[in-house]
């Protein structure tokens, strides 16, 4: 397992990177208020591991964040989503924050910008981990 904790002054522990090395899997845990530079240096650290480690999935876990979250959806499809699927993730299971508007991200146009692979939505963390797994088993096969 590799694992990494990102933290600032400002928000301390914001970003917990988590691989499973027998699952192929990396976790990204999110806390607390998250800025935009922070958001960017999360999803540079999770680039990061994916390119040393081979990664099929990526659970993206929000459940804990205060606030409104990463307000850059065209940089994360336009360069973080290629540089993730050339790395060999193929499947993303988001987990949001209960009574946010992200669970609406699935019918809206910009899902859309997300083709390197194939995208969920969750509200429970429990139907996400289920889901990649489902996914592992399928691709085993």
């Amino acid at each position: 397992m590799v694992e990494q904790l990102l933290s600032s002054p400002e928000s301390p522990d914001y970003c917990r990177l988590r691989y499973l090395p027998g699952q192929k899997q990396l976790t990204v845990t999110w806390q607390g208020t998250i800025t935009g530079p922070l958001a960017y240096e999360g999803a540079k650290a999770a680039l990061d591991i994916m390119h040393h480690h081979p990664c099929q999935c990526l659970l993206n876990d929000n459940t804990d964040l205060q606030g409104p979250w990463f307000d850059s959806l065209l940089w994360l499809a336009q360069r973080w989503a290629p540089a993730a699927a050339q790395a060999g993730v193929q499947y993303v299971a988001h987990v949001v924050r209960g009574g946010t508007l992200a669970t609406t991200f699935l019918g809206t146009p910009t899902h859309h910008l997300f083709t390197q692979f194939e995208i969920q939505i969750f509200d429970l963390l429990a139907e996400a981990n289920d889901w990649l797994a489902a996914c592992r088993q399928q691709t085993a096969h």
